[in-house]
C-alpha cells in the first residue's frame, strides 16, 4: 500500500474516532453541573465537581465543596467505597438490569459509553435521584447536563445501601430509553418508581432484611398505609406503598409484568393490564389491587393463595386496621366518615356490641368503590367476601350473633375509577359507614320461637323412642321362640314373623338396627337393617349365591343364618 494512502487512511480513522476522544473525560477534570436544589443539602442549583474515578462503564464526579476539605484518610476510605461500588456495578448491577429490562441510551446524548455519577451532599432521606432533563440538549432544556447520569447522596456513599440507591437510579436511565426514547411517551411517576423500587430485591440486596431498603420501605408504608399508590408527592409514604405493592405483584405474577409493561407504548395501569394479558393471566389491575389490600391485612396463604406474600422477609408483615368499638349495650350505633383518593387502601375494623350487627356503606356517587370485607370468629378463622354496591355506591352487611359467633368485621374500601393521568395531586372523595347493633330483630325473634318449638318436638320424639324401647325390650324376650320358615320382604304389614325378625335385628345392636322399632311392618327401616345384616355375614349369605351387596329380601340363605344364630342362644 502506498505511503500517501496509508496516511490518508490513518487520518480518516482519526476523524471517525474524533468524537470519542473529544467526549472522553479525564481524571482530575472539573465540570460545572446543574443539580436539583430540592435535594441538595445547601439548596444549590449548580456545583463544580472533579472526576475522581473512572471505571469501564462509570465516571465518578465528586462535589468540590464536599470533597476538597476532607482529610486524607477520609478520602482514602471514600475511594475504597467508590472502587467497591464500581465493581458491584460492573459485575452485577449492569448485567442483571440490562439483561432483564434492556439497555440505557447508549452512547447517548454525550456520545460516551460511560455513565456519569455525580456525588454531592443531599438531604438525609434522599439516596439519590435521576433527572430526565439531562437526556435533552440545552436548546430544549437549558439546565441539562447533557449526559447519561445519576446523582448519589454523599452522606450515604460509605453505607451498605448505596448499591441499592445506584441500582434504583440506573433503572430510571433504562426506563427513559426503553419507554420515552422508544415509544415517545413518559411513564407515570408511580410506575417508574415502582420498577426502580423493586430493583434491590431483584439483585438480592434485600435478602438480609435488617437495614435493607425493603425494611425501610415497610416502615414507610406502615407510617401511612392509606397513601395512594398512584398519586405521587415524592414522600416516604409514596415509596412505601409502591414498594410493598410491587413486591406482591412480582411475588404472584412474575417480573415479566414489570418488563412487558415497560416495553409497551402504554403507561401506568393500562400498561400493567397489557402485560397481564400478554402473559395469559386472567386478573386485571383492579382485582390484583383488591387482593393486595386483603393480603396486607391477613398475609395468610391458608385463606387463599393470593392473600399473602411469598417473600420470606415479609411473612410477618401486616397492616394494623383502624379499630372501631361498639358499646356493649343492647343497642348502639356508630357512624364514621372519611375521605380517600383513587387506589388507596382503607382498613376499618369493627368490634364490640352484642346482637345483630348491620353495617351500611355509602360512597361518593361519582366514583366506583370496591369494598372487600372479612368476618372473623373467636378461633381467628375468617371468611372473605365482597360487598355488593348499587349505582349510588351503597351497600349493607347484616351479621347475627355478633360478638357471640363472630368477633370482628373489617371492611376495606378503595376507589378504583381513574386508570390514567396520574402525575401529581389527586382529588379525594368521601365515604361513610354506619354500624348499628340491635339485640334481636323481628325475624330473629320468630326464628327463636320456631327453634323452641322444634326443641319440644325433638323432646317428644325422644320420649316416644324411649317408651318404644321399653316395649321392644319386653318383646325381645320372646325372640328365642321365633323361627323363620317363610320368605319376608318389603311391604308386609302387621305380620308376626316380621315382628320376630325386627326383634332379632334389634338384638344385633345399633350397628344393624339403630332405630330398634318392632312394629310388624316390613318397611324401609327394616329393609335397611336386613341389608346391613346380610352384608355383615356376606360370606355365609351373599357369596354362595354370587352377590356382593345386600338385597333386603329375607330368603333361604338369610333365614338359614338367622335360624342358626337363634338356635345357638
Amino acid at each position: 500500500m502506498p505511503k500517501k494512502f496509508q496516511i490518508i487512511v490513518f487520518f480518516g480513522i482519526i476523524f471517525l474516532l474524533l468524537p470519542l476522544f473529544v467526549n472522553a473525560d479525564t481524571l482530575g477534570q472539573k465540570v460545572d453541573f446543574f443539580i436539583d436544589s430540592n435535594y441538595d443539602l445547601e439548596k444549590r442549583e449548580k456545583i463544580t465537581a472533579t472526576l475522581e474515578k473512572i471505571s469501564p462503564q462509570l465516571y465518578f464526579y465528586l462535589d468540590d465543596n464536599w470533597w476538597s476539605p476532607l482529610v486524607y484518610w477520609k478520602k482514602e476510605e471514600i475511594r475504597r467505597s467508590l472502587n467497591s461500588l464500581a465493581q458491584e456495578f460492573e459485575n452485577k448491577i449492569y448485567s442483571t438490569l440490562t439483561n432483564t429490562f434492556g439497555f440505557e441510551w447508549k452512547p447517548g446524548i454525550d456520545k460516551d459509553e460511560r455513565i456519569t455519577i455525580l456525588i454531592h451532599p443531599m438531604i438525609e432521606e434522599a439516596g439519590g435521584y435521576f433527572n430526565t432533563g439531562d437526556e435533552y440538549p440545552k436548546a430544549q432544556n437549558p439546565d441539562s447536563n447533557e449526559r447519561e447520569m445519576v446523582y448519589l447522596n454523599a452522606q450515604h456513599i460509605q453505607k451498605p445501601n448505596i448499591k441499592s440507591f445506584l441500582a434504583h437510579e440506573f433503572q430510571h436511565l433504562i426506563t427513559f430509553n426503553q419507554k420515552e426514547k422508544t415509544y415517545g411517551v413518559s411513564e407515570e411517576i408511580w410506575l417508574n418508581e415502582a420498577r426502580s423500587e423493586y430493583i434491590p430485591t431483584l439483585l438480592g440486596y434485600d435478602d438480609i432484611y435488617e437495614g435493607s431498603n425493603l425494611q425501610n420501605r415497610v416502615k414507610d408504608f406502615l407510617s401511612n398505609p392509606s397513601d395512594s399508590l398512584t398519586e405521587w408527592k415524592n414522600q416516604k409514604a409514596d415509596y412505601g406503598i409502591i414498594n410493598l405493592f410491587t413486591q406482591y405483584l412480582v411475588d404472584h405474577y412474575g417480573i415479566k409484568i414489570l418488563v412487558d409493561s415497560l416495553h409497551s407504548e402504554k403507561v401506568g395501569i393500562p400498561s400493567i393490564n397489557y402485560a397481564l394479558k400478554k402473559n395469559g393471566l386472567g386478573e386485571d389491575f383492579s382485582l390484583i389491587f383488591s387482593q393486595w389490600t386483603i393480603a396486607v391485612l391477613v398475609n395468610d396463604c391458608s385463606l387463599g393463595e393470593k392473600y399473602c406474600y411469598l417473600n420470606p422477609n415479609l411473612k410477618d408483615f401486616r397492616v394494623t386496621p383502624q379499630v372501631n368499638f361498639l358499646p356493649l349495650v343492647e343497642e348502639s350505633r356508630l357512624q364514621i366518615t372519611k375521605a380517600t383518593p383513587n387506589w388507596a387502601g382503607n382498613w376499618q375494623k369493627i368490634i364490640g356490641g352484642k346482637g345483630t350487627l348491620t353495617l351500611e356503606f355509602d360512597g361518593a356517587d361519582e366514583v366506583k368503590f370496591v369494598v372487600p370485607y372479612l368476618v372473623c370468629n373467636y378461633q381467628e378463622k375468617c371468611t372473605i367476601n365482597l360487598l355488593t354496591l348499587d349505582k349510588y355506591q351503597k351497600g349493607k352487611i347484616t351479621l347475627s350473633e355478633f360478638n357471640i359467633k363472630y368477633t370482628s368485621l373489617t371492611i376495606i374500601p378503595s376507589i378504583q375509577s381513574k386508570i390514567s393521568g396520574f402525575n401529581g395531586f389527586e382529588f379525594t372523595y368521601l365515604f361513610s359507614w354506619i354500624a348499628s347493633i340491635v339485640e334481636k330483630t323481628p325475624e330473629e325473634k320468630e326464628a327463636e320461637l320456631i327453634k323452641q318449638l322444634l326443641a319440644q318436638i325433638e323432646f317428644l320424639e325422644k320420649e316416644i323412642a324411649r317408651l318404644q324401647a321399653q316395649i321392644n325390650a319386653i318383646l325381645a324376650k320372646k325372640i328365642g321362640t321365633c323361627t323363620f320358615s317363610s320368605n319376608l320382604y318389603y311391604g308386609m304389614m302387621n305380620n308376626s314373623e316380621v315382628r320376630c325378625l325386627q326383634e332379632f335385628l334389634k338384638s344385633q345392636g345399633p350397628e344393624i338396627y339403630p332405630e330398634g322399632l318392632v312394629t310388624g311392618n316390613f318397611l324401609f327401616l327394616t329393609k335397611a337393617a336386613v341389608i346391613r345384616f346380610q352384608e355383615k355375614y356376606a360370606s355365609k349369605i351373599l357369596a354362595p349365591i354370587g352377590l356382593e351387596k345386600g338385597t333386603g329380601f329375607v330368603g333361604e340363605m338369610t333365614r338359614a343364618k338367622i335360624n342358626a344364630m337363634i338356635s345357638g342362644y
